[in-house]
């Protein structure tokens, strides 16, 4: 409180009176003689209490007051409101202060902050949603209209609209480990994901692991070397194996009637006795016709590699039934889906969300670019009749066009790790394909082969007679010779890397 003016302490000379002070319970009060004994300039000071959780400050009644006593007005502390204001039986005429109010309350403050707090998450979330919507629309008709694209740049753009899919996906995706195919890959360290501009992947420089020997790995360099260095002798081998003839070549079941829709082309067709079939009860058509091949390597009771074509609208569920019931796990697909305005593959797989293809449903989970030239896409592939569920990898190349070659051999050796580290430790057949499962398929799997076997500590290496053992199992295996002069280029790389790695 402030001093009181000047008039109202007590004269020079005031009469002699002795106030009382008391203390009872939680009150503390001041207390004057009776009023009439008081000098009419005597400065009374207010009582002071405290109660509970109130602090008051009052005076006597109004009526025993000198006229020129100044009237502090009431402090009081209540709960949780501070309050200062006059007391209503006070004079008109005294000069009381002004009056003043204040009242907070702490109990509601809270609330409405976390109200306020949960509306604008809403809002956010609501404006959050609608953009993203907006662009899944977008994206899904750019990729609807895209297998209608002509052109060289077919390719190009697939490629684009991938990376814009996955540009809105990442956020709301990342991290969720059962989601995204890079765990798979990973070591138990940290995992960096390669920029989307680069044309090799974050695994380039990645060891290659092999138990050749480095005299076996110099001959065998020594002789790819010659064959690429003379094309004379390259050229009589190409014309070699082009004479070779498959014993037996036989295709009737592919070429026989309500089966010949099922083929691509009528010169790849699988041969009688190397094919897959499917169950009879469980196929669409009633038929265990599928354009594809197992391909045997070393051991003949279990298949390496299935070779197929890529599905027709018409061959999708045969295609996933195959996946089912061989067990498959990985897919190696080497084409885009349209190629100088020439559809090579139908798109066998959902956009987004799930697909049903007769009895199985087939999920995408993830898709992951690791560079310009592939992607990696993962499904949950489902048997409607026995609910049973798998994963399923795709290794989409999408650079590799329909009677060529990769600009590059480093970069399919980097796709084949990925392909072999996501492989590792499996039994079932790797699934290869491109349009008519024969020229990029041959040559994937031979430069596969070939790697593997000197992988394994093999001393010879033969690429020649390893073409001739594919095409017992299927026609037409790599169609050009420069496929297979690509092949050889591709294994002299690896070999060079593995030799590099090797203690010297």
């Amino acid at each position: 409180l402030s001093p009181p003016p000047p008039s109202l302490f007590l004269p020079p000379h005031p009469p002699s009176f002795s106030p009382s002070l008391s203390l009872s319970h939680s009150s503390v009060s001041l207390s004057l003689p009776p009023p009439h004994s008081l000098p009419s300039s005597l400065f009374l000071p207010p009582t002071l209490s405290l109660s509970h959780s109130s602090l008051s400050l009052s005076l006597p009644p109004p009526h025993s007051l000198p006229s020129s006593l100044f009237l502090p007005p009431t402090l009081s502390l209540s709960h949780s409101s501070l309050s200062l204001s006059p007391s209503p039986s006070f004079p008109t005429f005294l000069p009381l202060s002004p009056p003043l109010s204040l009242s907070l309350s702490l109990s509601l403050f809270p609330s409405l902050v976390s109200i306020l707090c949960i509306v604008a998450v809403l809002l956010a979330s609501i404006v959050v949603y609608c953009l993203r919507h907006h662009s899944h629309h977008k994206l899904k008709e750019k990729l609807t209209n895209l297998g209608t694209d002509t052109g060289s740049d077919a390719t190009s753009t697939y490629q684009e609209l991938c990376r814009q899919r996955m540009s809105v996906k990442q956020p709301a995706e990342r991290p969720e480990p059962m989601h995204s195919v890079a765990p798979q890959f990973g070591d138990g360290g940290p995992i960096v994901s390669p920029s989307a501009r680069s044309s090799t992947s974050s695994w380039s420089e990645e060891p290659v692991h092999s138990n050749m020997d480095i005299s076996t790995g110099h001959m065998i360099l020594l002789y790819m070397e010659d064959h690429l260095k003379n094309q004379n002798r390259l050229e009589k081998e190409w014309e070699a194996l082009c004479a070779y003839q498959a014993e037996p070549n036989a295709s009737t079941t592919g070429l026989g009637a309500g089966n010949t829709k099922k083929n691509r082309s009528n010169a790849v067709v699988a041969y009688d006795h190397s094919r897959i079939t499917l169950k009879v009860e469980n196929s669409q058509g009633s038929s265990d016709y599928i354009n594809a091949s197992p391909i045997m390597d070393h051991d003949p009771r279990n298949p390496a590699y299935i070779a197929t074509q890529g599905p027709l609208p018409s061959t999708v569920s045969d295609f996933w039934q195959m996946v089912w019931e061989n067990g498959c796990v990985v897919i190696v697909m080497l084409t885009p889906l349209t190629e100088s305005g020439v559809k090579q593959c139908y798109h066998y797989w959902p956009d987004e969300g799930s697909n049903l293809y007769h009895i199985y449903e087939v999920n995408l989970v993830s898709e992951h670019i690791w560079c310009d030239d592939f992607l990696v896409r993962s499904f949950y592939l489902k048997n409607m009749q026995t609910n049973e569920t798998r994963t399923v990898t795709q290794f989409h190349f999408l650079t590799w066009l329909n009677q060529n070659v990769p600009e590059s051999s480093r970069t399919l050796l980097d796709f084949r790790r990925k392909v072999n580290k996501c492989y590792r430790g499996r039994s079932c057949p790797i699934i290869v394909h491109c349009s008519d499962g024969a020229g990029r398929s041959g040559t994937y799997i031979l430069i596969d082969m070939v790697l593997n076997k000197m992988a394994k500590g093999a001393k010879e290496i033969d690429i020649a007679a390893t073409l001739e053992h594919l095409r017992d199992q299927r026609p037409a295996m790599v169609q050009t010779k420069e496929q297979f002069e690509f092949a050889l280029t591709a294994v002299a790389e690896e070999v060079n890397a593995i030799l590099k790695a090797l203690p010297q």
